[in-house]
């Protein structure tokens, strides 16, 4: 059962030096999206593998999205497979808009990144801690 202690103690969970649980869940519009502790366990690590790392190169880091569970991923559009059903995905931006390329070259080379697709002014990236990377990657695929 959801309570209000219980929110409050997922919005307090720190995944990262500069990223929160609560940005890649927005309990405050969607409240039924609570991640199991799997799912916690890979958005650290695509905290310390590739948002960390990529912060350092840009300045902070806007997460759109992050973890989906089902009945948000349907009310998003998301495709049935996701990553963003197991916590391996956010669509983000710079906060910088400026920042904008950088961020889209650092993470086309970063060893990490198994997705990277870009939109308009934002990207969805994606990690793979239990296999190797696929290293897919298309520049303008959301337009």
């Amino acid at each position: 059962m959801k309570t209000d202690s219980n929110m409050n103690e997922l919005n307090s969970v720190k995944l990262s030096p500069h990223f929160q649980l609560r940005e890649f869940l927005k309990l405050g519009k969607y409240p039924e999206n609570i991640p199991t502790i799997q799912v916690v366990a890979n958005l650290s690590y695509g905290c310390h593998f590739l948002l960390e790392p990529a912060r350092l190169e840009v300045g902070p880091i806007i997460i759109n999205s992050g973890f989906r569970c089902e009945t948000v991923n349907r009310k998003v559009g998301g495709v049935v497979n996701s990553q963003h059903l197991i916590g391996q995905a956010a669509d983000i931006h710079p906060s910088d808009p400026a920042q904008f390329s950088k961020l889209v070259e650092y993470l086309k080379k970063c060893p990490y990144t198994d997705q990277l697709l870009t939109g308009s002014g934002w990207l969805h990236i994606s990690w793979a801690p239990f296999s190797n990377p696929r290293h897919f990657i298309r520049i303008g695929y959301y337009r």
